[in-house]
């Protein structure tokens, strides 16, 4: 099982930013895949998720309504738009794999995060 996250950088409150995971062809076919943050003195936080096809996706309250998450298994690829960027979304991003998708689901593998920043 092989991700890659990718697409942080610094924004402003209430800009947007487009992260990308790159998942091995095998992940996308038997896994959910999703986002978690780790933040500095922080627990992790579970953020979304999406199954298979028929896909259904799974958003953190935190986030509900401001981040929208979508696949392409042709490209095998996973994305997360976030919008209306708040400091407190500061994080590092990891896209992983999930058994399934809800508030109580474990990571099971995950790659090098990327480094989100919304500050003024």
């Amino acid at each position: 099982v092989q991700l890659q996250a990718s697409g942080g950088g610094l924004v402003q409150p209430g800009g947007s930013l487009r992260l990308s995971c790159a998942a091995s062809a095998f992940a996308m076919d038997y896994y959910a895949i999703g986002w978690f943050r780790q933040a500095p003195g922080k627990e992790r936080e579970g953020v979304s998720c999406i199954t298979g096809s028929p896909p259904t996706t799974w958003y953190a309250d935190s986030v509900k309504g401001r981040f929208t998450i979508s696949r392409d298994n042709r490209k095998k690829a996973v994305y997360l738009q976030m919008n209306s960027l708040e400091p407190e979304d500061t994080a590092v991003y990891y896209c992983a794999t999930y058994q399934m998708c809800g508030s109580g689901s474990l990571p099971g593998a995950w790659g090098q995060g990327t480094q989100v920043t919304v500050s003024s």
